[in-house]
């Protein structure tokens, strides 16, 4: 199975785990290999594929910083590096997209994507990689697109780019109201509160996904780890390292079974008193173990 990432991935001056656990991830691989999975270098995104979705002057304050809020607009202090890393995370996105065309299972090791606006960056997203895969999927041959969000806050930004588009379907199960939006039909948003709630709520959205007569030629997955309780930004009492892996294992499974290739991303996850950077670390290889087992 092939995992895209670059050490371009964290070039960006600013320290945050968004711009630096890609190389924690890829670090423990090295460190403690998963069978069958082989890190590969992406091409990074261009200027003109991000600009197909993005306000190209704000593609353009992002390369250059100028005006600088816009640059920052997500949430980092701009420096010049910032525009490699995000044309390389960007990149990889779309490779697994594409990857997984032709394999089954890939992914990137990409995170920061789906509060991502057309003319902005926001919660600490510059581009949104989920909407622009679901794009260029579109363009390269697919007739349907599934964008499943697992992340702990709500993908109001790929909800801005992708609602009008009826190829492309979002499913977005969410802790947390952050970036929270009104889903048009046959899109879905549900907010648990409860843990007890949780995988119940997933297996219900995947039995409904499999009822629809929607063949989809691609499953984009956003697996975020914030949901995990000892997760500073969004955690949820009750969602363990457990819940976690058996929603991993529901997922592949189910786009196994459904015959959906499947590309998905490390997206959210933040360390804090309750969670450690090696802890964090083996959250998102729960994603790479249930992603090798499919493969």
């Amino acid at each position: 199975m092939k995992l895209f990432y670059s050490p371009n991935y964290t070039l960006a001056a600013y320290d945050f785990e968004t711009t630096r656990k890609a190389r924690w991830i890829a670090d423990s691989l090295t460190e403690a290999p998963i069978a069958g999975i082989e890190l590969v270098a992406p091409d990074p995104a261009t200027e003109e594929q991000i600009s197909v979705l993005h306000d190209p002057a704000y593609v353009a304050a992002v390369r250059t910083g100028t005006p600088r809020a816009l640059a920052e607009s997500q949430g980092f202090r701009w420096d010049p590096a910032l525009w490699p890393m995000v044309l390389a995370s960007t990149g990889g996105v779309l490779a697994a997209a594409r990857a997984a065309r032709v394999t089954g299972v890939a992914g990137s090791l990409s995170s920061g994507l789906h509060h991502a606006r057309h003319d902005h960056g926001r919660g600490y997203c510059t581009f949104n990689g989920l909407a622009l895969a679901a794009l260029m999927a579109l363009s390269e041959g697919a007739q349907a697109v599934l964008i499943l969000d697992l992340d702990a806050h709500c993908g109001g930004g790929t909800h801005a780019l992708v609602a009008n588009t009826p190829a492309i379907q979002h499913a977005d199960i969410a802790v947390i109201a952050y970036d929270t939006y009104v889903p048009t039909a046959p899109n879905t948003l549900d907010l648990v509160h409860e843990a007890s709630e949780y995988l119940r709520v997933i297996r219900m959205r995947l039995a409904e996904l499999a009822r629809t007569s929607t063949h989809f030629d691609l499953c984009l997955y956003n697996a975020g780890m914030d949901p995990h309780e000892g997760c500073r930004e969004g955690g949820l009492a009750g969602i363990t390292v457990d819940t976690l892996a058996e929603r991993e294992h529901l997922i592949f499974t189910w786009c196994q079974e459904q015959r959906i290739p499947l590309a998905f991303v490390a997206a959210g996850g933040y360390t804090g008193p309750d969670l450690h950077q090696d802890e964090l670390v083996a959250l998102h290889r729960l994603s790479l173990v249930a992603a090798a087992a499919a493969s």
